[in-house]
């Protein structure tokens, strides 16, 4: 089941919190609960996808976002995502989680967010967003002039460059 009361929970903190700048790193922390575990005794890799929610829809409410996504009608959703995970971490585990914008390109805005237990971290995620209407994809450039910054994106860091350039290769539809 979804974390609907975590979620809510964070929603609360975030809307008392003080605004971010766009590039600002929001941080959360998260317990992890007996039903985030996986079989292995530890956290559920699709958990920790969903956790990561919990980091990001504050992101957007601080930085004043989701404020503008909402005016105009518009939605938002994870159009792909690449996690590295290194670090065990098991049930009543502390965790912090640091989730912060790294810039956009014509379609996709760049997040990247990573969970840490004890100075050491765990995961590391590199999500895309894409904005949607009822006429399609919402250029980023679009969203975030509407949240009054300049539309242009710093440059992407390498490490992102090449891995859209990766998934930009592989095929879709999937061949089997």
């Amino acid at each position: 089941m979804y974390p609907y009361v975590r979620l809510a929970k964070e929603i609360l903190r975030s809307l008392k919190a003080p605004r971010l700048g766009i590039f600002d790193t929001h941080v959360s922390r998260h317990v992890i609960w007996p039903w985030d575990i996986d079989p292995w005794m530890e956290l559920n890799n699709g958990r920790a996808l969903t956790l990561y929610d919990l980091g990001r829809v504050p992101l957007g409410i601080r930085t004043g976002l989701h404020a503008v996504v909402r005016k105009y009608g518009w939605g938002m959703a994870i159009a792909g995502n690449s996690t590295r995970y290194r670090k065990r971490v098991t049930a009543f585990s502390r965790v912090t989680m640091r989730s912060r914008c790294l810039g956009w390109d014509a379609r996709f805005v760049y997040i990247e967010q990573s969970m840490w237990k004890a100075g050491e971290c765990t995961s590391q995620m590199l999500a895309r967003s894409a904005f949607t209407s009822r006429q399609g994809i919402v250029p980023p450039a679009v969203v975030i002039a509407a949240m009054g910054h300049p539309p242009e994106s710093p440059a992407l860091p390498g490490w992102v460059t090449a891995w859209i350039t990766a998934d930009g290769e592989r095929p879709w539809p999937p061949e089997h």
